[in-house]
């Protein structure tokens, strides 16, 4: 008898204990479920929703290597220790595994405590409600490490966690069922309840936070800036960066949202796979794209002065704003859930025009917070049920004025 079928039995034998969940979880990680439908179904697919989670996963892995390295390099390069890479995404100054052990050390905890705690809570609901364990957290879980500064403390991050979990999902009934991104509640968490951990010019890069504290307590060191991009365009300053630069990742920001060039090859690996909506992902980009063109006419006209504070971000090139921030990532990991997007074409186009056209609407009016993706799309699960529900009630008229011209 094999592995797989000694777990199955073991599994059968067990199946009203109430640690099952637990070990089911392991169990069909592992291996295929033995279970088929006996009677007609209603969905015809190759894959399982597990399986569609490790697509999903297998799409992030590329911008969590990467995010490793880029920690890594800009901790040594604003410490010092190295020159700015030239020669962009290929440059080997950036690729040295001095770069990816500073990054492994503290990306790694940070995906521990992730999984860790979302997993304990799931498995702690699915026993106490006696359901098997679902596999919604396998995205969840790797997604939160990639959308939080570098140094963000693992109680920190646990707490968050822990309160997204609970609040985001479970007390709606568990994966299906919830109403927000679950990822994205738990960067809100962060966000409003830490404030000084997810904003300003010191988190982004690991280290820069306890230089500054070593400062305050009066050593004698150089302080140390690692402002993002948006940070950067809401003082009104120059942006140091070349475009390039932007479009590979080589800069300061969330561990997995930098590379734009990784995040849309996974874009289209979800799109070819048939998992990620390429419907909202190309109306968030236009949503973007329009929002953008309006603040450069407005620019261009002469509304607003140089001494506008909203001058930074607004003329920023229109274009731009794709390469910047968490806007792609959000784009094409978040705003295409499953559960919590519309789920109508004609909705699709509009749920996801609208993710766009607000967050950058948000990046230019909140410069205290210019990182608008994740209020945007927050938003806008609240308001996917709406727009199906029109969208289908336009349907339904539509096929009732037809009828009514055939029967006349």
């Amino acid at each position: 008898m094999g592995l797989k079928s000694s777990l199955h039995n073991f599994r059968q034998k067990n199946k009203d204990k109430k640690w099952l969940p637990a070990f089911s979880a392991i169990h069909t990680f592992l291996f295929l479920p033995n279970e088929t439908t006996h009677n007609g179904t209603h969905i015809k697919a190759a894959d399982d929703l597990k399986r569609t989670m490790n697509t999903v996963i297998m799409a992030m892995v590329p911008c969590l290597i990467f995010g490793m390295y880029n920690a890594g390099y800009q901790h040594h390069l604003a410490f010092g220790d190295i020159q700015a890479a030239t020669g962009g995404f290929l440059s080997s100054a950036f690729w040295t595994i001095d770069n990816l052990l500073v990054g492994f050390w503290k990306v790694i905890p940070l995906v521990i405590v992730s999984y860790g705690v979302g997993l304990a809570i799931e498995i702690f609901f699915a026993m106490k409600n006696s359901h098997e364990v679902e596999e919604g957290y396998l995205v969840t879980g790797m997604l939160v490490p990639l959308i939080v500064p570098i140094d963000t403390p693992l109680w920190m991050l646990a707490v968050a966690v822990a309160f997204g979990v609970v609040i985001g999902k479970e007390v709606f009934g568990g994966t299906g069922m919830n109403i927000l991104n679950p990822a994205l509640t738990i960067r809100a968490f962060l966000f409003f309840a830490y404030p000084t951990w997810m904003s300003g010019d010191k988190v982004w890069v690991h280290g820069a936070v306890e230089r500054d504290q070593m400062i305050a307590a009066g050593e004698n060191l150089d302080a140390i800036s690692g402002e993002t991009i948006l940070g950067t365009l809401a003082q009104g300053k120059d942006v140091g960066y070349e475009v390039m630069d932007m479009f590979y990742g080589i800069i300061p920001g969330s561990v997995g949202e930098t590379s734009t060039l990784l995040i849309l090859l996974a874009g289209l690996f979800l799109i070819f796979t048939k998992i990620g909506s390429w419907r909202i992902m190309l109306s968030s980009a236009i949503g973007a794209l329009v929002m953008g063109l309006i603040f450069n006419g407005v620019v261009s006209s002469g509304w607003i002065t140089e001494s506008s504070k909203f001058y930074g971000l607004m003329s920023t090139e229109f274009w731009h704003h794709l390469l910047i921030g968490g806007f792609a990532f959000g784009t094409v990991f978040m705003a295409t859930d499953p559960v919590t997007a519309s789920q109508t074409n004609k909705g699709k186009w509009i749920y996801g025009f609208l993710i766009g056209f607000i967050s950058i609407m948000i990046r230019v009016f909140n410069p205290a917070y210019p990182e608008g993706v994740m209020l945007a799309i927050l938003l806008m699960n609240v308001f996917a049920p709406t727009i199906d529900h029109y969208v289908v009630q336009g349907n339904v008229k539509k096929r009732m004025k037809r009828l009514k011209v055939k029967t006349a």
